[in-house]
């Protein structure tokens, strides 16, 4: 069990009843809680929840419907993130409980200030290096407008102009990082065919790719709503059609691909996790087709090569700057 889920249930009495559980993860929470619903934004949280507690998971952007009698807010790692959720949350609960759960290295104490907006708030329990903190919703705010809050930036790219359109929580809102800018200058001669973003992000490189290759099929894969999200609307704004799907890892990308271009994430929550990047490097083969091409970005300390030479071919260093290095290897 989680221990952010641990601490709610220390105060179990409090929890009973139609509940919402925003960001939840993917632990027996449901089981103890059986007439509370999820709300995630997390593709593979989703799909482990569903299997197992069918019609209680929701994969949105936008709280579901429902009459709930109080939220839990698992806190996310964004402030900007937290924020939108929050009044998204408070919306709803005019006179009703909002309660905000999290690790105290992930900057819990900061959030119940953010959560003070909504009411007097007060800390119902400090354990398992985690604090879950209550407010009583005095007067809902307004419900949130996400597309309003969403970031521009434009891309002066060789071909064309692109703008980028990044929501809160996504990967590098409202700016380029540097690992992308790096794979951008070093998208030429991919093979022909079906060509895969995979952790799209914003949609950065999907649209780079389909504004370069306007003949070749495009994917972009993310784990995330909010960058799924961010992503269709950089497309739209740009004028671009592609495909985009939500899937936990390379395992829901389709098959057949010609390339898979991508700037890896890392990152999950407060924690490091490279498993999602490993499994590209190790599973990338079974999804491209022979002379397919994996592109990649990485930080130069990443021992990525030795990885990519064992599952998928030799691997050549295309460019390094500034601690990023661009790899590429074909099937």
């Amino acid at each position: 069990m989680d221990p952010r889920s641990e601490v709610l249930l220390r105060q179990a009495q409090l929890f009973d009843g139609e509940l919402l559980l925003a960001g939840l993860p993917a632990d027996d929470l449901l089981g103890a809680l059986p007439q509370a619903q999820g709300w995630i934004w997390h593709a593979g949280v989703h799909a482990r929840l569903n299997a197992r507690f069918p019609l209680r998971s929701h994969f949105d952007t936008q709280m579901p419907s429902g009459d709930y009698r109080a939220a839990v807010l698992f806190l996310p790692k964004s402030r900007e993130l937290a924020d939108y959720l929050m009044q998204a949350l408070a919306s709803r609960l005019s006179g009703k409980p909002l309660y905000l759960v999290g690790e105290k290295r992930g900057g819990i104490e900061r959030a119940a200030k953010q959560l003070a907006a909504y009411g007097k708030t007060r800390k119902l329990d400090n354990a398992r290096h985690c604090q879950l903190w209550c407010v009583d919703v005095a007067q809902a705010p307004t419900q949130p407008d996400l597309d309003a809050l969403a970031q521009h930036y434009t891309l002066p790219l060789a071909d064309a102009e692109l703008e980028i359109v990044t929501l809160p929580g996504v990967f590098a809102h409202g700016r380029l990082d540097r690992g992308s800018a790096l794979l951008l200058e070093h998208l030429e001669d991919l093979p022909a065919g079906h060509l895969l973003d995979f952790g799209c992000g914003a949609g950065v490189l999907g649209a780079a790719l389909k504004r370069r290759y306007p003949n070749s099929r495009v994917t972009l894969l993310d784990v995330d709503a909010f960058a799924l999200q961010s992503s269709r609307l950089t497309l739209a704004r740009n004028g671009l059609e592609a495909d985009v799907i939500a899937g936990s890892g390379i395992e829901s990308a389709p098959e057949g691909l010609s390339a898979i271009v991508s700037n890896p994430p890392f990152h999950q929550g407060v924690h490091t996790d490279y498993q999602a990047s490993e499994n590209l490097l190790t599973q990338a083969t079974k999804h491209l087709i022979k002379g397919g091409e994996l592109r990649l970005v990485a930080n130069s300390f990443l021992k990525y090569p030795p990885l990519i030479e064992r599952h998928l071919g030799p691997c050549r260093t295309r460019a390094e700057a500034d601690g990023f290095r661009i790899y590429s290897a074909r099937r």
